[in-house]
């Protein structure tokens, strides 16, 4: 029987894996079988490309490494954690709560295309990690949306190492309007998690989800 995939996706900063962890409690809480994943998987041999890219050994800059080429690297990551982690379990009727997904390619490298590239972008992306690799799509995509500033301070505070992506504030910014396209795309369910200047309490945006995540 398959199971569920729930993605929590964002820019840097927005939350992901805070919110990720609380929704998978609250339904282990209440008895549902679910597992929580991350990407990328830092763990994975097969992320090793990735860390090299994020690490500035590809470029300095997120644009030094074409959207195609970056989206690929991450591919890979994904196919093997599904492979050796969670595919089994969601095969089994797990509920998979991914802190980022396929979801993350069209968040990130589309910040690096003009926007008349996207929709073609969109579809390659698709394609390529549903179709042709064969990994699951998502049964609901939550967007947390934040401001870009916001998002930088909070990283600023919390990263010691940070990437080339966290550090490039103007890449942040055309990353959320690449993920605003996105979302409104492909329909993600948007949860604002600020009160207009503040973040909200991770509690009110863990119940914001599982609100949204009712009128699937």
């Amino acid at each position: 029987m398959q199971g569920k995939l729930i993605v929590i996706e964002g820019i840097d900063g927005s939350g992901k894996a805070t919110q990720a962890e609380l929704l998978t409690q609250y339904l282990q809480k209440i008895g549902k079988n679910a597992m929580k994943i991350t990407f990328p998987d830092y763990d994975s041999p097969a992320c090793g490309a990735v860390k090299m890219y994020l690490d500035g050994e590809f470029g300095k800059k997120p644009d030094d490494v074409n959207a195609y080429a970056a989206g690929t690297l991450y591919a890979v990551d994904r196919f093997a954690s599904y492979k050796t982690n969670w595919g089994q379990a969601y095969e089994n009727g797990a509920i998979i709560i991914a802190d980022r997904y396929v979801t993350s390619n069209a968040v990130h490298q589309m910040a690096k295309m003009f926007q008349d590239e996207w929709d073609n972008y969109l579809d390659w992306l698709y394609d390529f990690e549903y179709n042709k690799i064969g990994l699951p799509r998502p049964d609901s995509v939550i967007y947390l949306n934040i401001d870009e500033d916001l998002s930088c301070d909070l990283i600023e505070k919390r990263a010691q190492n940070k990437d080339i992506h966290e550090t490039d504030r103007e890449f942040m910014q055309r990353s959320r309007e690449a993920a605003k396209y996105a979302a409104k795309h492909d329909c993600w369910f948007t949860i604002n998690c600020t009160d207009g200047e503040n973040l909200l309490p991770r509690e009110e945006i863990t119940n914001l989800i599982i609100k949204a995540l009712e009128l699937c």
